[in-house]
């Protein structure tokens, strides 16, 4: 059994959950225990009402205990400055952290505990020398999200590749960035709780009730609206083209990029939004509709992700039509993958409706074999193999 510090990006009861909260459930599924720090805040909050939020709620928990959530995991919510990564700021934030961390790992009897780590800037905060081994697990292109310290990111996410035991990456692009940075450098694309998502296929699921007033057929979206990813253009033009489609959103909007503005869109009268819907239900909403979309935007934050909803998608039986973005190309036989043209969206969607879209059978194979356990489990194999886990 190891203990490891996943030092995260995300809070724990974000409701859009990511590669985080996933490993953390994993490691433990595998007999480990794991203490999952909450975001330290990368950039500066903004003057919004959910970042005002997501501070007070950060305030109520700092002066308290890791909580437990499960059995062997631990979250921790630190008393740090969110963006304070320079001067005095920095120098109170590394100090907070540092001395909280050792008391807590002390309380929990966290002996040779393992770095698992999705912040390029763990440099900052931490000493990589105070644990048995580090991993970074680069999951985005983290720095060409709106806000961020680009540069600083940049720069740090270099330094800690060429000091970590082991990086793992997501997308292919990924891969190429940062495998010359460290020799102990792997691939694993982005997965699923595909035993979660395959509960759309059973019979007689239950349609949601706001769901079930919208006229089919349904193309549906799950996930952040944030104009970085999404390309609202091609969205709009598309929409405007198919007034006979009803187009359903699930998700919040902006949740990254302040400057999302989805007015235009949901003043279309065969779009359908919905806020953040919980994590349970969203088979729900995947088995009672006709088409996925993921209408992504080429650039370079999309060039080098690998979207989560992908294989939750395939593993619902819902035919897919996304942007042919490099990470998705190699699995062009379970999906219709596409510019993001509206023209093409059309087509593909349509041949989807129709029945001419991925083979059944085939998507849910793929989504089969792309799962958190699995993937959990090949990693752990590789930090064996390289001799970092305790005997």
């Amino acid at each position: 059994m190891a203990n490891f510090v996943i030092l995260a990006t995300a809070d724990w009861d974000h409701p859009l959950w990511t590669n985080k909260q996933h490993t953390a459930l994993s490691l433990i599924n595998h007999g480990h225990r794991v203490l999952y720090i909450e975001s330290l805040g990368l950039r500066s909050p903004r003057a919004s009402v959910a970042d005002g939020l997501r501070i007070l709620r950060r305030l109520q928990r700092v002066f308290r205990a890791p909580r437990i959530v499960k059995d062997n995991l631990w979250v921790w919510s630190p008393l740090v400055a969110p963006g304070g990564n320079r001067g005095l700021i920095l120098a109170l934030n590394r100090l907070l952290l540092r001395i909280g961390l050792s008391i807590i790992l002390r309380r929990l009897r966290f002996k040779s505990p393992l770095l698992w780590t999705y912040n390029p800037l763990s440099c900052l905060y931490l000493s990589l020398t105070d644990f048995q081994a580090s991993i970074y697990h680069c999951v985005d292109s983290i720095q060409d999200q709106p806000g961020m310290p680009s540069v600083l990111i940049q720069r740090s996410e270099r330094d800690l590749c060429g000091v970590v035991d082991v990086v793992f990456t997501t997308s292919p692009e990924l891969q190429r960035r940062l495998e010359p940075l460290n020799k102990h450098t792997y691939f694993f694309g982005n997965v699923a709780d595909a035993k979660h998502f395959r509960r759309a296929l059973e019979l007689d699921l239950p349609c949601p009730k706001d769901l079930s007033l919208i006229p089919r057929p349904r193309i549906v979206f799950i996930g952040a609206l944030d104009s970085y990813k999404i390309d609202l253009v091609m969205m709009e033009e598309l929409i405007l083209n198919t007034p006979k489609w009803s187009y359903v959103l699930v998700g919040p909007i902006a949740e990254c990029d302040a400057s999302t503005d989805l007015s235009k869109l949901l003043e279309l009268s065969n779009v359908f939004w919905f806020d953040t819907r919980p994590y349970m239900e969203l088979p729900d909403w995947l088995a009672n509709s006709d088409v996925a979309l993921l209408p992504l935007r080429q650039n370079d934050y999309t060039r080098y992700m690998f979207p989560m909803k992908f294989f939750e998608y395939l593993a619902s039986g819902c035919s897919t039509v996304a942007t042919a973005i490099p990470s998705l190309q190699a699995h062009s036989d379970v999906a219709q993958l596409c510019e993001p043209s509206s023209i093409q969206f059309e087509m593909a969607i349509r041949k989807a409706l129709q029945g001419e879209g991925s083979d059944p059978e085939q998507m849910l194979e793929r989504a089969s074999q792309s799962t958190y356990e699995q993937r959990t489990k090949s990693m752990l194999k590789i930090l064996d193999r390289l001799g970092l886990l305790p005997l």
